[in-house]
C-alpha cells in the first residue's frame, strides 16, 4: 500500500543519486561565480535556505536556471516546504565521492572574495 507522503507529486524535484553524481557536472556547477556564491551561502549557514533568502546580482529566471543547474549536478537538494523552494548542501554526498573538493572550493572561493572585497 503506497502513502500519500511516499507518493511522487507534481512538486518532486529530479535529483541524481549519489552514484550518478559527476566530477565534471559538479566542476561545471561551480565554475559560474553566482552558483558559487550561493552554495558558499549554503556552506556558511548550514542549513536549508529558501531560493528568495539569497540576494543574487541576476533575474528571477537566471536565478531559477543557477538552482536548477546546482540541483541536476547534485550539488545541492531542493524540495518543497509550503510554497518555498527550499535549497540544501548535499555536502554528505560530496564528500563521500570526492573527499576534500568542496572544503577546497569554498575555502579557494572565500580567499579569492576576500581579495576581491566580494560578498
Amino acid at each position: 500500500m503506497t502513502t500519500a507522503s511516499s507518493a511522487p507529486s507534481s512538486r518532486d524535484l529530479p535529483h541524481p543519486a549519489r552514484e550518478e553524481i559527476r566530477l565534471e557536472g559538479v566542476l561545471h556547477a561551480l565554475s559560474d561565480p553566482v552558483r558559487l556564491r550561493i552554495v558558499r551561502e549554503l556552506a556558511a549557514e548550514d542549513v536549508e535556505l529558501s531560493c528568495s533568502y539569497f540576494d543574487l546580482p541576476v533575474t528571477k529566471s537566471t536565478t531559477t536556471h543557477h538552482f536548477r543547474v546546482l540541483r541536476e549536478s547534485g550539488v545541492i537538494r531542493q524540495a518543497y516546504a509550503g510554497t518555498a523552494k527550499m535549497n540544501g548542501l548535499r555536502r554528505v554526498d560530496l564528500d563521500a565521492l570526492f573527499p576534500g573538493l568542496l572544503d577546497s572550493l569554498l575555502t579557494a572561493a572565500t580567499r579569492q572574495a576576500a581579495r576581491h572585497d566580494e560578498p
